[in-house]
């Protein structure tokens, strides 16, 4: 018996045509196993090929925009390699200094999502989203639905102006932060639900990578819950310490574990006044506090100076408004670190 060209059996043939039928039988039993061989490939495809299959190769991955180093932070860290994520305000720039450049401009106009902190401390956006001129942008506000302080912060009448802020200078527009204190990134728990935000807003503006979000943000906040253990164990040990600093930033981060902040500058100098350091020499006297705390990059010399009369250290605690690193452990790093200082200084 042989095969048909059709693969169906034939009678027996004459022996006269046997050499012919044989070289025919060979020709289509190579022809279809080359065919099953194509068939094989084409539906056992690699990973790799069923997914290039699936998107087209000119396909751009999503453009997602972040306004300050915390939210990029954040975004990158849900976001992993599924979107392309860019910061708006340089990490080496103070949010409270910025002004949007024409190039800021053209990468809110060209992307599909933005992300803000919220909470007025990014008081140039709705100018810069207006003059980008993108109705297709999906905006995301990381600090939606947490409760805020509303008072800018447990400043001590006593040692600052009747406004509650004493820093003599402008930068050209208020800082009343009319929707609470907006530093809610530096209390984990708060991170957590900034985290859980960037996260839905991903999903519902790029469903398609829905399962990269998700387990990127669960990892990311349970990073988070180990931080907040270690800051809850450290810190009870020291209840009630109060901590001056010249920088509003930390009521969230002080309500959440025990202390209490005296801030007598609402928005930090490179260079502390003489004004300002006397405010925070009443305040060390006041509340005989045991930490005095500046930020990194601001000069110290003058306050160090009166910090040794007064028998306090001044030591620094970090915003993470600037910074140099993009890494989304820059967080954890620079946290731990706070936590160290803010341990030491309340001992």
């Amino acid at each position: 018996m042989i095969w048909n060209l059709l693969g169906c059996r034939t009678g027996r043939q004459r022996r006269g045509i046997l050499p012919f039928m044989a070289l025919l039988m060979l020709s289509v039993t190579i022809g279809c196993n080359q065919s099953n061989s194509d068939l094989s490939e084409n539906t056992e495809q690699t990973p790799q090929a069923q997914e290039a299959a699936a998107t087209p190769a000119n396909q751009e991955r999503t453009k997602v925009v972040a306004t300050i180093l915390p939210t990029y932070l954040f975004t990158k860290a849900v976001a992993g390699d599924a979107a392309d994520v860019s910061i708006l305000v340089s990490p080496t720039t103070d949010v409270h200094d910025y002004q949007a450049t024409p190039d800021d401009v053209k990468a809110i106009a060209s992307a599909n999502i933005l992300v803000k902190n919220g909470l007025g401390l990014e008081e140039f956006l709705d100018s810069t989203i207006k003059n980008a001129e993108n109705p297709n942008l999906t905006r995301i506000d990381a600090s939606q639905g947490i409760q805020t302080i509303d008072e800018i912060s447990p400043v001590d009448k006593t040692v600052t102006d009747t406004h509650g802020h004493s820093h003599g200078h402008s930068h050209g527009h208020s800082h009343d932060h009319a929707d609470g204190n907006p530093h809610v990134w530096l209390d984990p728990v708060l991170a957590k639900q900034q985290v859980t935000n960037i996260r839905d807003g991903l999903i519902a503006a790029d469903p398609a990578n829905k399962a990269t979000y998700t387990t990127n943000a669960a990892a990311y906040i349970q990073d988070l819950d180990n931080l907040h253990s270690e800051f809850q164990q450290t810190l009870q040990k020291t209840p009630n310490c109060t901590f001056i600093t010249f920088h509003d930033a930390f009521p969230y981060l002080a309500q959440r574990y025990n202390l209490k902040q005296v801030a007598v500058v609402q928005i930090p100098e490179d260079q502390l006044s003489p004004g300002d350091v006397q405010k925070a020499v009443k305040a060390v006297q006041k509340y005989d506090a045991k930490a005095l705390f500046s930020e990194p990059g601001v000069d110290n010399k003058l306050l160090t100076s009166l910090a040794q009369d007064l028998n306090v250290t001044v030591r620094n605690l970090d915003s993470l408004e600037t910074g140099g690193e993009r890494d989304p452990q820059y967080y954890f790093q620079t946290m731990r670190k706070n936590l160290q200082t803010l341990a030491d200084g309340c001992s």
